[in-house]
């Protein structure tokens, strides 16, 4: 009696370890969109990317989250709530390069998958990092894009995120290296507008109060060039500063139409949400593996070839004005 029941409860395991199985097959690979402030509408255009990519791989839960300024100690917060639920994966654009390495090292190694995309983290937190495009050939647009407008010269101003954020520091590097190649032009300041849009605005407007002569302002932020064109438009300077960098159709449509920027950059929100859950996907899954060398798929976007800092560029950088805004302005 006593070996039936053992053989019973032998059976009973077994047939329970293999619901168990079956469960956690059926399971959905939940990856965890991580923005650098939610209401950011750059970071929306790239959650319908991340969507897509969920659709398309089937058996994908996307979870959009971020902190409501952008902040590291916010997304911090953000990063253990994610390791307390045990997502599978976690695809942050950072706030800071150094100061999220500790959080994301614990989710490594609770085996979370972790990957950075748009703004990096320092390698030692994550397993690979995918560029919108490439930090130089950004750097040099940000600053062609003000020169184009200027042949004769004149004084630019850069206003940025945060005095922490990692790929706007990289590319202002980047532009500051082939400043010689454009002459007569002039970087004369610096300022951050925290990617808040007031506070963009107000700096935008000191810049022009401290420089009268200034002739454009270069925004590498969707935030910050918004303001900035803004402030043009409201200190009555459309046609005497240009405002360019990277901004959104959808949101710079305005500020072509009205002359406060001639021109801007982006490269598709959509495209890079898509393809960070995609290669997220891929090495949670254990279908790649990040490494020096590697070509991970990026589904539509083709692969991503990773140099030795584990780092890959998804596309160039596409330019919007006049002559082509009306076509992308109800996309993204």
């Amino acid at each position: 009696m006593k070996l039936t029941r053992r053989l019973f409860g032998g059976a009973a395991m077994a047939t329970a370890l293999m619901a168990g199985s079956m469960a956690q097959a059926d399971d959905p690979v939940r990856i965890a969109l991580v923005v650098k402030a939610l209401g950011i509408g750059f970071f929306e255009a790239a959650a319908k990317g991340a969507e897509e990519a969920a659709a398309e791989l089937g058996n994908v839960e996307v979870i959009y989250t971020g902190p409501t300024d952008t902040t590291a100690e916010g997304q911090i917060e953000v990063i253990n709530a994610l390791i307390a639920q045990q997502v599978d994966a976690i695809a942050i654009s950072a706030n800071d390069t150094d100061a999220l390495v500790p959080a994301l090292k614990k989710a490594m190694q609770r085996g979370i998958t972790v990957i950075s995309w748009d703004s990096g983290v320092a390698p030692e937190g994550r397993q690979l990092h995918l560029n919108p495009s490439s930090n130089p050939l950004i750097g040099n647009m940000i600053i062609k894009l003000a020169a184009d407008a200027l042949p004769e010269g004149g004084q630019v101003a850069v206003l940025s995120a945060t005095t922490t954020s990692t790929n706007q520091n990289i590319w202002i590097d980047e532009m500051n290296k082939v400043l010689p190649n454009y002459k007569g032009i002039e970087v004369v300041g610096t300022v951050y507008g925290d990617d808040l849009a007031d506070k963009s605005y107000r700096e935008a407007t000191g810049l022009m109060q401290t420089y009268p002569d200034l002739d454009a302002i270069i925004a590498p932020t969707s935030v910050g060039i918004v303001a900035a064109a803004r402030a043009v438009e409201d200190a009555g300077k459309v046609g005497e500063v240009n405002v360019t960098g990277l901004g959104l159709p959808s949101e710079m449509a305005g500020a072509i139409e009205s002359g406060a920027s001639k021109s801007f950059a982006i490269w598709n929100p959509i495209d890079l949400g898509y393809s960070a859950t995609y290669l997220a996907y891929e090495l949670a899954t254990e279908a790649a593996k990040a490494a020096p060398g590697a070509e991970i798929s990026m589904g539509r976007m083709g692969t991503l070839t990773l140099d030795d800092n584990n780092e890959g560029a998804m596309a160039d950088p596409f330019v919007y004005d006049a002559s082509n805004i009306d076509a992308f302005k109800s996309i993204f």
